[in-house]
């Protein structure tokens, strides 16, 4: 079954013959799998087969978003796992809506229910809304696997048609992939955002997840834009209403540490220093740079490229710093000949403002040696440029 194929309806899966199945599948290694389906379909029908194998394989690819444990009890589909959130990051959201009060939220496109499990676990009452009929049944499931479906009520709707003015707040996730692939129009997004933004006006507290890649004038005037990394990667943009209008933070997950803008001036450009500060990508996407730059009273390298250089080491939690040995124009073979020099056999490459491939200086200048390093591919003031250091 290939992953855009929709897995076999769930009520399959939710008989007593296809949990005890589902069990019995459940470490099954995708190399095996044709061997074990081959073996099950004499005692099962084979659509309950390809169910169970299915969600296995499924239920394997959720456990880096949803931890191994809860993902073995959930139940999923491929957009489920691919659209859902992280467990760590909805998390991080449903504290904010508690910490604010919040004790019941409607879950606009809820999916497979990921922010619903996350909502209802820090005590939030939730109402999960799906046009989708078979996401609201694996919302349904879910529900009941992690023993939330007293708080959760999953509803097959079309968002657009629910009342949510019982609510204390509203979240909307709206569908960001098409038949193409990923919308970067966020008036594309199945409801357009233009919708989610008004349904979120309408209640006293709302959060919309949008991509992190939405432009700065795109945010609404009344609301405050938070972009949320999480282990470094960047997640997701939301957009929250009912909190700090105009206001524009990054978070970094595991934590939270929260770094909140303060309108500051573009840091000046100077020449590279003894320590290099590469700021997180959630500090980046929320045009943060000059914040990190304040703290560690420190420059740019080019006035377009978010790298900070500083002369002293002053430890960030929104950056991480590399001490810089070496700073040179851009050339492969004296950057073998150092590499050479040093016996550099692993190496790190990184770039910004760059139209070199890291594989391909890597294939050049061949390392070999007991010794790392990193180098950075940049432009110092306007001109292609390598520097070379290690993590501070």
């Amino acid at each position: 079954m290939a992953d855009n194929e929709p897995v076999n309806d769930l009520a399959l899966l939710l008989t007593p013959e296809g949990r005890a199945l589902l069990d019995e599948v459940r470490d099954t290694d995708p190399a095996r799998e044709l061997a074990v389906a081959t073996r099950l379909r004499r005692e099962h029908p084979a659509e309950l087969v390809s169910a169970a194998l299915g969600q296995a394989r499924l239920r394997q690819r959720a456990a880096v978003k949803f931890g191994a444990e809860d993902a073995g009890r959930m139940f999923f589909t491929p957009n489920g796992v691919e659209q859902s959130t992280r467990a760590s990051v909805a998390a991080y959201r449903a504290r904010r809506m508690a910490d604010s009060g919040v004790t019941s939220v409607a879950d606009l496109c809820c999916g497979i229910g990921g922010d619903a499990i996350a909502l209802a676990r820090a005590g939030i009452r939730v109402l999960a809304v799906d046009r989708d009929p078979l996401a609201a049944a694996a919302a349904r499931a879910n529900a009941d696997a992690l023993g939330l479906a007293g708080l959760i009520e999953v509803r097959e709707a079309d968002v657009t048609e629910v009342d949510t003015a019982g609510y204390d707040a509203v979240f909307v996730d709206p569908a960001r992939r098409g038949g193409r692939g990923r919308i970067f129009d966020p008036e594309a997004y199945s409801p357009p955002l233009s919708w989610a933004v008004s349904a979120a006006r309408r209640a006293p507290h709302a959060a919309l997840k949008i991509a992190p890649g939405i432009p700065h004038e795109a945010v609404p005037e009344d609301a405050e834009a938070e972009w949320i990394s999480d282990g470094g990667d960047v997640k997701e943009a939301v957009l929250w209403f009912g909190t700090e209008p105009g206001a524009v933070r990054a978070t970094l997950l595991p934590g939270p540490r929260t770094l909140l803008s303060r309108a500051l001036p573009d840091p000046p450009v100077r020449p590279p220093g003894r320590y290099l500060y590469e700021p997180d990508g959630a500090v980046i996407r929320a045009h943060l740079v000059a914040e990190v730059a304040d703290q560690v009273d420190g420059g740019l390298l080019d006035a377009t490229i978010a790298y900070v250089t500083a002369d002293a080491s002053r430890p960030t939690p929104y950056a991480t710093a590399y001490e810089i040995t070496d700073h040179l124009p851009f050339n492969v073979k004296k950057l073998k000949a150092l590499l050479r020099e040093r016996q550099v056999g692993t190496l790190t490459v990184k770039k910004r403002g760059s139209a070199v491939e890291p594989e391909e200086l890597r294939k050049k200048v061949k390392p070999q040696g007991p010794n790392a390093a990193t180098v950075f591919l940049t432009r110092v003031a306007g001109a292609p440029a390598m520097l070379i250091g290690h993590p501070a």
